[in-house]
């Protein structure tokens, strides 16, 4: 204990007289002290107090404490001194250094003599004779309102920045340096749905609650683990999940904050909501993807060349059914240009600058078809882990063309129909109607009518498409166009391998002129692309075994037995079908009977549209 050099060694009292020598030694010595010191009977009652003490109090020059006089006061005579809401905490830490006997220390604000409150830490120890018995509670305060106004100005503004935060409406979050979490704001916790508590004992990739989506989660964490090593800031884009369990686009800003050494503090996060700009985003990237699909597709024919009357006319009626919205059923053979018609009907329209979304409708899988043309929601099907954005609403307040339309299995062909009629979509997993403005062009090379008869395509639908067929006629049907799509297509192959030649062979062009190009325009295309390719001279020429002629007597004969072949065939299955009781497979079924693997009778079956279920044993 501290004293004054003037100040006598304290003795152990022993007889009365004693006692009293030694209280006014402690006295003495307390009041030597620069700071708050008292002393206590063993009961715990007040009874001295040093000068620094009763001053501060504003104690009279006569007050019994000042004199170490023991009026008999009560163990917490001294409460009535602390400020009102520090009482019960002092008394409750006084009661137990009485019962044990064991020092104690508590903070507390006390009043002064112009009535205000002051902060102190109170520090109270027992004083013992040599048989360990209690002499008196020496204590002293040590005054620390300054420290403690400056704690509380800091926790002020803590809650206040949190009050800031919380407002805020991005998500704010705070980890320590080793990815430890210290806060997040009220707008991240309401979006995820847990308490703070909650989120502290979460982690990034807790089983049974990821916050962040399986496929952004690694890239995350590398990213960070990257700029903590450096200490650098970093971005990142990312889905975070909702308390609903769906998934939104969020840019991430991390930023590290470091003390006076260097040292990394804390990691602070800004997360801002994204998610209509990553939709818009998917929506152009889907309608760059068809529009980059439609070039590369088409990069060679990107325009429609000829000046034959058959060709005049089409190219009349698209300049007259571009300026409406109807829709328009482009029919024709394969690889006569019903794309190029489609596309320069969009390209004359008043929908011209916006997106043009073309799908082949036979080349998409029958269990795909609906989410690829509709979307789909989350959760719609195994895979569909988000939202997805299909190609009628990427094209919206544009056109779609639908390609090899009559391929449609039939509950397409109802949804369709449903599309032009109340020009509504509802997205695969949704019973939400989505209003477009689309404006459908379709096309197909198959006899629609035919397929009506029979049953594979609905009426209805055929009606509503058949708006204005527009009927694109075979190359050979437009024979005097040959000799201008010949050198059109030699100049852009030509251009494409560094080849440039002087004329064309008259031998070749009249073969080319000869033949009935089964393949129309993209059966020329190709014949010219490889004789380009393979060609030594400057002189464009073709191999005369690559265009053996096909007269139109011929091809009509050879379709005609190609008819009754497929019919034939259907029969054959079907009888085989009917004995094996509908059975396809096995040792007992009609592919062994037919002599072909399962797969292959499986997908004539389905090609011929036959019911095999029809055969099965009653």
């Amino acid at each position: 204990m501290a004293r004054s050099a003037n100040t006598a060694r304290l003795r152990e009292p022993g007889s009365s007289a004693s006692n009293t020598s030694f209280a006014k030694q402690l006295r003495e010595t307390l009041n030597a002290i620069p700071a708050y010191a008292w002393y206590a009977a063993p009961s715990g009652a007040l009874v001295f107090v040093n000068e620094w003490a009763a001053d501060y109090g504003g104690l009279p020059k006569d007050h019994p404490l000042r004199f170490g006089i023991d009026t008999g006061a009560s163990w917490d005579c001294h409460i009535p001194f602390l400020h009102p809401d520090d009482r019960d905490e002092a008394r409750r830490i006084w009661s137990h250094c009485l019962k044990t006997g064991l020092p104690g220390e508590v903070n507390f604000r006390a009043v002064n003599a112009q009535g205000g409150y002051r902060w102190f830490v109170s520090r109270a120890a027992p004083l013992r004779a040599h048989d360990r018995a209690l002499l008196y509670w020496i204590g002293i305060n040590l005054d620390i309102d300054e420290r403690m106004r400056a704690e509380e100005a800091v926790r002020k503004s803590e809650e206040e920045l949190r009050q800031i935060l919380d407002l805020t409406p991005q998500f704010i979050a705070v980890c320590g340096p080793n990815h430890e979490r210290i806060y997040a704001n009220r707008v991240a916790l309401d979006y995820l749905g847990v308490t703070l508590q909650e989120w502290f004992d979460d982690r990034l990739n807790a089983e049974g609650r990821l916050e962040i989506h399986p496929d952004d989660t690694a890239p995350l964490l590398a990213h960070w683990e990257s700029a903590s090593s450096k200490s650098l800031p970093f971005e990142v884009e990312t889905r975070i999940r909702r308390n609903d369990g769906n998934y939104r686009w969020f840019l991430a800003r991390f930023s590290p904050v470091h003390d006076e050494n260097g040292n990394k503090l804390r990691w602070y996060c800004a997360c801002t909501d994204i998610e209509d700009r990553k939709r818009n985003e998917e929506t152009l990237q889907q309608e760059n993807a068809a529009l980059r699909a439609e070039i590369s597709q088409s990069a060679i024919t990107d325009e429609i060349v000829g000046s034959s009357e058959s060709l005049r006319k089409v190219l009349s009626e698209v300049g007259k059914v571009a300026r409406t919205d109807s829709t328009v059923l482009i029919l024709g053979e394969t690889g006569t240009g019903k794309e190029l018609i489609a596309r320069a009907i969009h390209g004359r329209s008043s929908r011209a600058t916006r997106a043009f979304v073309g799908v082949n409708c036979a080349a998409i899988p029958t269990s795909l078809i609906a989410s690829e043309l509709f979307g789909h929601e989350k959760g719609a099907f195994t895979g569909a882990t988000q939202n997805r954005t299909g190609r009628f609403e990427a094209a919206n307040g544009g056109t779609i063309f639908l390609d090899e339309v009559g391929d449609l299995p039939p509950d397409i062909q109802i949804a369709l129909l449903r599309v032009l009629q109340e020009r509504e979509i509802e997205r695969v997993g949704s019973g939400k109607s989505i209003h477009i403005d689309v404006r459908v062009l379709a096309a197909t090379h198959r006899d629609l009518e035919k397929l009506v008869s029979e049953g594979k395509f609905r009426e209805d639908l055929y009606y509503r498409l058949n708006v204005v067929p527009v009927m694109v006629p075979p190359l050979r049907a437009r024979v005097t166009d040959i000799p201008v799509l010949v050198e059109y297509f030699i100049a852009q192959f030509g251009k494409k391998v560094g080849k440039k030649f002087w004329h064309i062979e008259k031998k070749t062009l009249e073969l080319m002129q000869a033949y009935n190009w089964p393949g129309n325009v993209r059966e020329l295309q190709n014949v010219i692309e490889r004789a380009v390719t393979l060609s030594e001279s400057n002189v464009f020429s073709v191999d005369e075994a690559w265009l053996k002629r096909k007269p139109a007597a011929i091809l009509q004969s050879n379709s005609a037995l190609e008819d009754a072949l497929l019919a034939h065939e259907k029969s054959a299955i079907e009888i085989a079908l009917e004995q094996c009781q509908g059975r396809v497979s096995g040792p007992t079924g009609a592919a062994v009977k037919l002599g072909m693997p399962a797969p292959t009778l499986v997908s004539k079956i389905k090609r011929f549209g036959i019911d095999k279920y029809q055969f099965k044993s009653k």
